[in-house]
């Protein structure tokens, strides 16, 4: 009895060292995962034509890491009530100043346009806005089940950011 007490007592101090040691490491590793996390604040759209329309996202994002986010690439995608799902083209910067001058629907331009080559800094929390033109009337957007912006890193880590 004595041997099987003493080897209990081993063992479990033993358990006890090993999730000690595991705890530390997670604890430690906690800011290691490059990503983001988000929300859509606000969806405008509006027609540019009969065939074309354009949407415009303003999101809130944060980088909970501990490195920076440097992005690669910044696209947008509609989802339809039945899953199929188109990619709009993203508009620069310099296009979204015009394209809000010229489409007085859309309301004022509250935030920067996301671009390729930002790099949000670690732990910070910061909000911008994508726009993007669709191949499809402005029925098709408003009839839409979601906007997705998908954000990629330069290491390949992809971020998504979905309207609810």
């Amino acid at each position: 009895m004595k041997i099987q007490n003493g080897f209990l007592t081993a063992f479990a101090v033993g358990i006890a060292v090993i999730a000690v040691a595991v705890t530390a490491v997670v604890y430690m590793q906690r800011g290691a995962r490059v990503g983001l996390t988000g929300k859509v604040l606000k969806v405008r759209t509006a027609p540019l034509d009969e065939n074309s329309s354009v949407a415009v996202l303003d999101f809130r994002f944060t980088n909970p890491s501990s490195y920076p986010f440097k992005v690669r690439t910044v696209t947008v995608l509609l989802e339809e009530k039945d899953g199929k799902t188109f990619e709009g083209d993203p508009v620069s910067e310099v296009d979204a100043k015009r394209l809000f001058e010229a489409v007085p629907l859309l309301g004022p331009k509250f935030n920067d346009t996301l671009l390729m080559n930002d790099t949000i800094p670690s732990q910070t929390s910061q909000d911008r806005m994508i726009a993007a033109r669709f191949a499809a009337p402005e029925s098709r957007l408003t009839n839409r089940k979601r906007l997705i912006i998908r954000i990629e890193e330069v290491d390949g880590q992809i971020t998504e950011i979905s309207e609810t």
